[in-house]
């Protein structure tokens, strides 16, 4: 059985070197030098005002989404994470902290996902307003793990159930409005259409997986990222090749081999690699037990423009389609109209 290569990990950069009232400061990041604008937050607003847009930072792929989503035309987005990219691998880049030395709002995940952005932040020198989305603002909570490189109380893929997207957008409509409260109406009408678009998906899911018995939804996966939406949707999560909420950890040959087994004994149909992590490991467990491994979802990113999944909605979308296919052996579809 192959072995998992680990993941690299994020060491963050020396701290800038700031002095009161400068307006730059030089970073060093790994053998490089960049120079980012230490700018305040005052200013930040009052260039985004001159615009007529709002500076914002998004540490994920689905947190820009949403941001551009409920600040339409009225934001300008600066986007961390790249799609189909591990948020493990993340390295700051100098476009990185001089966004956020402008930003009037930064928005995070939360739930140790993104722990790297307050090193960004800190080395932008402003001080914008950040919104951490988890836990504070998600209302439905999955147990995470208590040991480990990136313990967390939470499960940190809050996102993978609607209720707390629908939570999410809410606390960036009202970021967005007190930082721009001249655009107030525009954002809330922004989160109202989105919402309903968010809700009509949500039914539809349900629906799509209401037709398979619920002995057939037995999912396995390439890390364990889908909790929230099989607590959600009736889904029995028997394992995973990575058998923890982060990519970082790194499978034992007892741990392959037990995974083997409950995936015999269970009869899954389909074991499902993600779409930002090597799905080598996935492929050789389906070679190993006769399962399929023809479907990928979208666990902790969205895909790249043009693809299934390169919007939140679209994502959730091709995952429900994704695993309907593959629990029923090809005899279901899920299709969801009018995202």
């Amino acid at each position: 059985m192959p072995r998992l290569v680990p993941l690299a990990t994020y060491r963050p950069p020396r701290p800038c070197a700031r002095r009161l009232g400068a307006t730059i400061c030089a970073c060093a990041v790994g053998a490089g030098m960049f120079v980012a604008g230490c700018g305040s937050t005052d200013s930040a607003r009052t260039s985004s005002a001159a615009r007529g847009t709002l500076d914002v930072v998004a540490s994920t792929t689905q947190l820009a989404d949403f941001a551009r989503e409920v600040g339409g035309a009225g934001v300008d987005v600066h986007q961390l994470l790249r799609p189909n990219t591990d948020p493990h691998e993340y390295e700051p880049r100098p476009s990185d902290v001089k966004a956020a030395a402008g930003a009037a709002v930064v928005l995070r995940s939360g739930n140790g996902l993104d722990d790297w952005m307050t090193d960004i932040v800190e080395r932008s020198g402003a001080d914008p307003a950040q919104i951490t989305i988890a836990p504070e603002h998600t209302p439905v909570k999955v147990a995470g793990e208590p040991e480990g490189d990136e313990a967390s109380r939470y499960d940190p893929h809050w996102w993978h159930d609607p209720r707390n997207v629908e939570a999410a957008i809410a606390a960036i409509r009202d970021a967005f409005a007190q930082a721009d409260p001249a655009a107030r109406v525009t954002f809330a009408a922004n989160a109202s259409a989105y919402l309903a678009k968010l809700h009509a998906l949500d039914r539809g899911i349900a629906a799509c997986f209401a037709r398979i018995p619920a002995g057939e939804r037995k999912l396995v996966t390439s890390h364990d990222a889908f909790g929230y939406f099989a607590n959600r949707y009736g889904i029995t999560v028997v394992g995973a090749a990575i058998p923890s909420q982060s990519t970082m950890a790194q499978p034992s040959a007892g741990e392959i081999a037990k995974l083997v087994d409950l995936v015999e004994r269970n009869h899954v149909r389909a074991i499902f690699p993600e779409s930002s992590i090597n799905p080598r490991l996935v492929r050789a467990l389906a070679r190993e037990t006769g399962a399929s491994a023809d479907h990928t979802l979208y666990g902790d990113t969205l895909g790249p423009a043009g693809s299934a999944g390169d919007t939140y909605l679209k994502m959730e979308r091709a995952n429900a389609d994704a695993m309907v296919r593959g629990f029923t052996g090809e005899a279901d579809r899920c299709a969801i109209d009018g995202l």
